[in-house]
């Protein structure tokens, strides 16, 4: 599979700036635009369109246009807020992504208000923006996945009648899994002309795994931020979707070999730090101490790698320890050109599993043939 099927939103300036804890200066910002413009990511959103609180967005706009050279669509996120809309037309975005909450909770309770009022704002938020010449509107229904599914549907068909070219489905809490974002998505796919996309949060570690199943489902766009970044326990990772789309799915438009120094840019700069079996990006995913997986490496590297470490700029790594057995060890030392028989290489291993030690690939040289004579 080679057609496109998909386009990535990243939210790493919006959503992700949400962080408890994390603030960007405008250098920060300028310099994660430019990463992800590396990568490929199909649009950016570059943050919350309000004024005076974020008065940096237009020359924002203005520099990542610049840097982006219009390959990549570029938006702002605004509340149905007369004000806020007009400030986001005068910054000029590509997309802007009106926000308004479906479930009862959120319009009842946390607003005070009631469904009607819902259409309406939404119906004349979505007529603002298209009168301000804004290219592109997408909807963003907050809290969708605790809606009720035909409210859901009148207000997704409203935005669509008004000019709306898409809806993006809030998981606001992250409940969903595979197969409920599946439920999720597919009537509104079968209702809908425009396109659908899905705002997974990850409460309960299944962002990335969600917004793949809203794909297969049907929908064309997801939401994602770099380390998964956003409220509470984040969002879907975009590094994660990224390798997930381009190895498996086999899209060719995303550029993972530059996810490790996006990543390791925004994780210096928020101060988030980087688990060292980070999917795609850690420091030790392609290393490997197990016995059974170095034959299988050895042998061919398909039988316990998904893609080549170089594809992401990383390389594997060997170690030999407590986990090792003698025909790790043995095609280790072959391939240095060093030949033990059997019962060398049997004690060998005994000594260094017995050892305590963990070896890299030249200390076991160095173990064996002892250090280099002066």
């Amino acid at each position: 599979m080679t057609k496109k099927i998909c386009g990535i939103i990243d939210s790493t300036l919006r959503e992700g700036e949400q962080t408890p804890g994390i603030r960007l200066t405008c250098e920060n910002r300028r310099n994660i635009v430019a990463y992800l413009h590396k990568v490929g990511v199909d649009e950016i959103e570059l943050g919350i369109a309000s004024s005076p609180a974020n008065n940096h967005l237009p020359q924002l706009v203005a520099d990542a246009r610049s840097i982006t050279q219009a390959s990549c669509r570029l938006g702002l996120w605004c509340r149905c807020i007369e004000e806020d809309i007009a400030f986001a037309g005068a910054c000029r975005p590509d997309v802007l992504s009106l926000s308004i909450p479906v479930s009862d909770l959120h319009i009842t309770e946390r607003l005070k208000k009631n469904r009607d009022w819902v259409k309406k704002i939404l119906a004349g938020a979505i007529r603002q923006g298209l009168a301000l010449n804004i290219p592109f509107i997408s909807v963003g229904l907050e809290d969708a996945s605790r809606a009720d599914p035909d409210f859901l549907l009148q207000v997704a068909r409203l935005a669509e009648n008004n000019g709306a070219g898409r809806i993006r489905l809030a998981d606001t809490v992250g409940i969903c899994s595979p197969g409920t974002i599946k439920e999720l998505v597919r009537p509104l796919q079968k209702s809908l002309q425009i396109d659908i996309g899905v705002h997974c949060h990850n409460d309960f570690g299944m962002a990335t795994a969600n917004s793949i199943a809203a794909l297969e489902a049907g929908a064309s766009w997801f939401d994602a931020t770099v380390l998964g970044l956003g409220e509470r326990a984040g969002n879907c990772r975009l590094e994660e979707a990224i390798g997930y789309l381009t190895f498996v799915l086999e899209q060719q438009q995303y550029q993972p070999e530059f996810l490790p120094q996006l990543c390791r840019y925004v994780s210096s700069v928020t101060g988030n730090p980087i688990q060292r079996n980070h999917p795609l990006v850690g420091d030790d995913i392609f290393t490997c101490e197990t016995g059974l997986h170095q034959h299988g490496l050895a042998v061919n590297p398909n039988t316990y790698e998904p893609y080549e470490p170089s594809q992401v700029g990383s390389r594997r790594k060997l170690r030999f320890g407590h986990k090792t057995g003698t025909r790790a060890i043995n095609l280790q030392l072959a391939k240095r050109g060093l030949q033990f028989d059997d019962t060398q290489v049997r004690l060998l291993t005994r000594r260094i599993r017995s050892s305590g030690q963990t070896l890299s690939e030249e200390q076991l040289v160095q173990y064996v043939t002892g250090p280099p004579r002066s």
